[in-house]
C-alpha cells in the first residue's frame, strides 16, 4: 500500500509540474487568452480547460480504472475506489489579470479519504506535496504547520464562496482583527492552505470549498502536523465542505471563530 501511495504521489508531483508549464505558456500570452464569466468573480479561461484536459489524459493513461473529478469538465466514474480530484488553475481571477498567485492542484482520494495531495505554484516554482502518513514537503524539504497559539502571532487565510454569505466572511474578519490578528486573502484557497501547511499562515478558514480547491491542501496541513475540520468522506467530493485548518495550537480558536461567523457546530 505504501509503495502504491508513493507511486501516486510522485506521479501527481510530476503531472502538476508539467501542467504548470502548460499553464505558464497561457499566462505569458494573456492578450490572446479567451476568458468567460461564470458569475461574480467566477471566471474560466481557455487555459483552465486545456490544462485540465492535459491532466485528465495523463491520469487516464496511467490509472485508466480510476475516477476523475475536475472543476471544468464532467466527472469520470472509476472502478477502483480511487478518484483524482483536479483544479487545473486555482486562482483564475489572478491568472487572467496577470497576478502571479495561482496554482495547479491534484488530489487523489480513496473511498472519500484523501491519500495524496499536490499543489504547484508555477510562478515561484514551489511544489507542496504529501501522502497520507508520509509527512508534507515543499520542493523536497519537510514543512510544518505553525506552532502559534495566539491570533496575534500571524495571519489567518480567508476565502469567499458563491455558496455562502459575504456577510459571514465580514464577521469572521472582524473577529480575527478583534483578537489582534490579521486576515490574508490572495484569491487562491488551495495556495493559502499550502501556506498554512508551511507555517506561513496560522491557518485557513472558509465557509464552503469545493473538493478540488481544498482536498490537497487539507491533507498537506494534516501531514505537516496541523489539524483540520474533518470532511464527510461520503459527500466531500460531490458537495464540498466547510474548511478550518491550521496549527494545532491555533486550531481550537479558529474553529470557534468559524462557529461564531458561519453558524456551524463541531
Amino acid at each position: 500500500m505504501t509503495h502504491d501511495l508513493d507511486d501516486r504521489m510522485h506521479f501527481a508531483i510530476d503531472l502538476t509540474r508539467r501542467a504548470g508549464e502548460l499553464g505558464l505558456k497561457y499566462f505569458r500570452d494573456l492578450d490572446n487568452l479567451t476568458i468567460e464569466s461564470k458569475g461574480h468573480q467566477d471566471l474560466v479561461s481557455e487555459a483552465d480547460r486545456e490544462v485540465e484536459l492535459f491532466i485528465r489524459a495523463a491520469v487516464a493513461e496511467d490509472y485508466p480504472q480510476d475516477g476523475i473529478v475536475g472543476e471544468e469538465h464532467a466527472a469520470v466514474t472509476g472502478t477502483t475506489g480511487h478518484v483524482w480530484v483536479i483544479d487545473p488553475i486555482d486562482g483564475t481571477a489572478n491568472f487572467v489579470r496577470g497576478i502571479p498567485a495561482w496554482c495547479v492542484v491534484i488530489a487523489c482520494a480513496r473511498n472519500g479519504e484523501t491519500i495524496v495531495g499536490v499543489i504547484h505554484e508555477p510562478s515561484t516554482d514551489e511544489t507542496f506535496y504529501a501522502r497520507r502518513g508520509g509527512g508534507a514537503f515543499l520542493n523536497g524539504k519537510p514543512i510544518k504547520a505553525s506552532n502559534a497559539a495566539s491570533l496575534s502571532d500571524g495571519a489567518v487565510g480567508t476565502g469567499l464562496s458563491n455558496r455562502a454569505s459575504t456577510t459571514n466572511v465580514v464577521i469572521l474578519i472582524g473577529l480575527i482583527m478583534g483578537e489582534g490578528g490579521v486576515f490574508y486573502r490572495n484569491a487562491s484557497g488551495a495556495l493559502m492552505l499550502a501556506y498554512a501547511a508551511a507555517g506561513r499562515l496560522l491557518g485557513y478558514v472558509e465557509e464552503h470549498m469545493n473538493a478540488w480547491d481544498c482536498l490537497a491542501g487539507m491533507l498537506l496541513v494534516e501531514e505537516a502536523g496541523g489539524t483540520v475540520l474533518k470532511a464527510d468522506p461520503k459527500t466531500v467530493i460531490g458537495k464540498g465542505t466547510r474548511v478550518v485548518a491550521g496549527g494545532r495550537g491555533i486550531f481550537p480558536r479558529l474553529q470557534l471563530l468559524g462557529e461564531s461567523s458561519f453558524g456551524f457546530t463541531r
